[in-house]
């Protein structure tokens, strides 16, 4: 069972449940079960408290990843531009500005050092997007009987971006109809190739068929049974 169908068992059981730590949940499951009963065994026993904890568990340590490097990019700006805490006077920054300005150069700062974390967690999670789908493009290959067709369709999808599940699920779809095609396609072709060659064509080693000698023989009068004797 691929990731993608274990987080829909998720979700439609735990629908209040935050999606990308349903989704953490799915690969947790994936990869310590063997088999669909297995997952789907496991995932009948689950309690929402359960869940819920796991769940919570997971937020904290994106959570505090984001924290950390939020908190170094700021201990960095602080020793870099010697911020004080405020005490009751004007801060300002050598350069004019005041306190507003600090304010906006922090912010600046933050929102740089907090971007690459969160550009990391938005790819990570689309790498998983994209595994779970080309794993379910896989499966539906795997009755495919044209190998050059299954080569192509794997070369297009490594170029292919979709908006979300919904398009990809269309996609799938029609894929899946075109493989029946191509498997029908692939067979009628081996069909015509195995149809094997006339009768008249396989030659013994005189160079003569052996339906032709048979032919010949027939019409000699000591074997045409309908011949008239001789007078």
């Amino acid at each position: 069972m691929n990731i993608q169908e274990l987080l829909a068992l998720l979700t439609a059981k735990f629908s209040g449940a935050r999606k990308d730590g349903l989704m953490q949940l799915a690969r947790s499951i994936a990869l310590q079960c063997a088999s669909k009963e297995d997952a789907e065994a496991l995932i009948e026993k689950l309690t929402d408290a359960q869940v819920s904890e796991f769940i919570k568990n997971y937020r904290a340590d994106v959570d505090k990843e984001v924290s950390d490097g939020v908190r170094t990019s700021e201990a960095n700006l602080r020793k870099k531009y010697d911020f004080k805490e405020k005490t009751g006077a004007t801060i300002t920054e050598p350069g004019g500005g005041g306190a507003d300005n600090i304010a906006e150069i922090v912010k600046n700062a933050v929102d740089a050092a907090v971007k690459p974390y969160a550009d990391r967690i938005a790819s990570m999670e689309s790498d998983n997007v994209n595994k779970a789908r080309l794993q379910r493009l896989n499966e539906a290959l795997a009755s495919c009987k044209d190998e050059t067709f299954k080569a192509q369709t794997l070369k297009d999808f490594a170029r292919m971006k979709f908006d979300d599940d919904s398009s990809f699920d269309e996609y799938l779809t029609d894929k899946t109809a075109d493989i029946a095609t191509a498997n029908q396609a692939f067979a009628d072709t081996n069909m015509g190739r195995s149809g094997g060659s006339p009768l008249f064509s396989n030659k013994a080693e005189s160079g003569v068929s052996q339906a032709v000698a048979d032919y010949v023989a027939s019409k000699k009068p000591e074997n045409n049974q309908f011949a008239g004797k001789e007078l």
